[in-house]
């Protein structure tokens, strides 16, 4: 109280000092004023955290970075937008191919046509690299025009005419999707419009795109075009791809006749057009003439390399011929290559594929204390091998370990190992595989899987069989008439009255879901 009294005497003090006659409005206390007078202030819109900072400036450099790292496209929009919005900022090339990269990655390919729109009003100098990567993704999206658009795109905002860099990449991705007449037209636009001259480079994807639909002899067409140009002339590119294109057709003699062309013409060989001829012998059954190839590679100085032992080592087992690619693996290691993945399996399968079961898994036990992890084909081709010389329980004995170790297995990894079990008549395994099967999202074949029914019925297992077909119509399956009738048959013939109806329901259930999920699958 004494406070207040002391406060409605300064304002009354501070009242007189300030006018020259008393003032006739009734005074009224500053803290009653405040209380009763004061309006209440509004209610925040948005918390504290969600308040905005001060704004720091954004550099080009930071704004790449958070396009980079962005997963929506609209906050890649808005960060473009947001950062243009500084003063003294100017988009350039950087920007630009950092936004339209992550927007044709996302799939956004209107907002990639506004970002577009934007660049022909910019003056800041494009690369035509911007265009190469959207031709690239427009492709991958099977928009094969929106490819040639790229293209023509390059010369309206970079403001220069398209590099060969360009043609090469443009004409490249239309031939690998097989666009035979756009790549066509888009080639006669190239020379007529744009007076560009086809290099090597390009005349390359020409010959490349003949030989893989077996157009060889197109291909020595361009082969001789190119000869006649010094601005085009065949490098070791062109001749690797004719070549290949010849061993494929099984023309061997063809192919080393144009080996020994391209040799004279001072084009030295590497590892993989060697590989080439190495992989047409041992497919056309001529390891002995693959062996001649790899020992010309070392007397002129080019070293065999992984692949090129590889090869060798999948011919001789194709011959069956365990001694030679036993020779092949040790001599990969003697002359200090590196065993890879590619290499340690190519063995294990040569060792499996002669019933050398024991020594396969001591090379993959060899391959994993050297670090060299294997994938699911390692351990597939393991499996496939105990089962097929009758080590069927071994094989499941692999899968459970497997399983516990982290070792990533596929569906065929399982399948290998049912197959075998259905194959010695083990149910009670079989149907336990299959629930683990079910238990990963695995479906066995729909053969195995009709066949696994119907012996469980035949056995006199309707529980188990009531058990997988529960599992395997969960997935998707939907088993044959047959199969159905059979199921229906046994149970009720034991009197199993409340199961058999629950089993037409969960069949006519699933059913429906599989027709729904596939179209082709027969409706009950």
């Amino acid at each position: 109280m004494h406070s207040l009294k002391y406060n409605a005497g300064r304002a009354r003090q501070f009242s007189t000092a300030f006018s020259k006659e008393p003032s006739m409005v009734p005074w009224i206390s500053p803290h009653h004023y405040i209380r009763a007078k004061s309006p209440k202030p509004d209610p925040p819109t948005e918390s504290l955290a969600e308040m905005p900072k001060k704004a720091k400036y954004i550099s080009h450099e930071s704004a790449i970075k958070l396009i980079k790292h962005e997963k929506d496209p609209h906050r890649v929009l808005k960060i473009f937008k947001t950062v243009s919005n500084q003063r003294g900022f100017n988009h350039n090339h950087s920007t630009y191919a950092a936004t339209l990269h992550k927007l044709a990655r996302l799939k956004q390919f209107e907002h990639v046509d506004s970002v577009l729109h934007q660049m022909t009003y910019e003056t800041c100098k494009f690369h035509e690299s911007i265009f190469l990567d959207l031709m690239t993704h427009f492709s991958k999206s099977s928009l094969h025009n929106r490819v040639v658009e790229m293209f023509n795109a390059i010369q309206l905002i970079v403001r220069e005419k398209p590099s060969l860099k360009a043609v090469s990449t443009c004409l490249n991705l239309l031939v690998d999707s097989n666009q035979v007449d756009l790549a066509r037209s888009f080639l006669l636009h190239t020379k007529t419009t744009l007076g560009l001259h086809l290099n090597t480079c390009v005349l390359n994807i020409l010959v490349k795109h003949h030989c893989k639909n077996g157009k060889l002899d197109s291909a020595f067409e361009v082969l001789k075009e190119m000869k006649l140009s010094d601005a085009s002339y065949p490098n070791l590119i062109t001749y690797s791809t004719l070549m290949d294109g010849l061993c494929e057709e099984g023309r061997l003699e063809e192919a080393v006749c144009l080996f020994e062309e391209m040799v004279s013409k001072k084009i030295v060989p590497d590892a993989l057009t060697y590989n080439i001829l190495i992989n047409g012998f041992c497919r056309g059954g001529k390891v002995d003439r693959a062996v001649k190839i790899v020992d010309f590679m070392k007397e002129n100085g080019c070293n065999p390399n992984i692949f090129n032992y590889s090869t060798l080592m999948n011919g001789f087992c194709r011959e069956g011929n365990l001694h030679e690619a036993k020779r092949v693996f040790n001599e990969m290691k003697s002359v200090g290559l590196h065993l890879d993945k590619i290499g340690y399996t190519t063995f294990i399968n040569c060792l499996c594929r002669a019933g050398e079961i024991d020594e396969a898994i001591e090379v993959l036990k060899e391959m994993e204390e050297k670090d060299c992890k294997g994938d699911h084909i390692t351990y597939n081709i393991i499996l496939v091998g105990l089962c097929r010389f009758y080590r069927t329980y071994e094989a499941l004995k692999m899968l459970e370990r497997l399983a516990y170790e982290g070792v990533y297995l596929d569906k065929s990894s399982y399948r290998i190992v049912l197959n075998s079990l259905c194959r010695l008549g083990d149910l009670q395994k079989a149907t336990g595989l299959v629930g683990v099967m079910g238990s990963k999202g695995f479906l066995p074949h729909f053969a195995k899987s009709n066949e696994l029914l119907v012996d469980l019925c035949e056995a006199g297992s309707v529980v188990d069989a009531a058990m997988v077909l529960g599992v395997l119509v969960q997935m998707g399956f939907n088993p044959e008439l047959r199969v159905w009738s059979r199921l229906i048959e046994v149970m009720c013939r034991e009197r199993r009255l409340l199961a058999t109806f629950e089993l037409v329901d969960v069949l006519t259930k699933g059913g429906k879901k599989a027709a729904h999920r596939n179209p082709r699958v027969s409706k009950f």
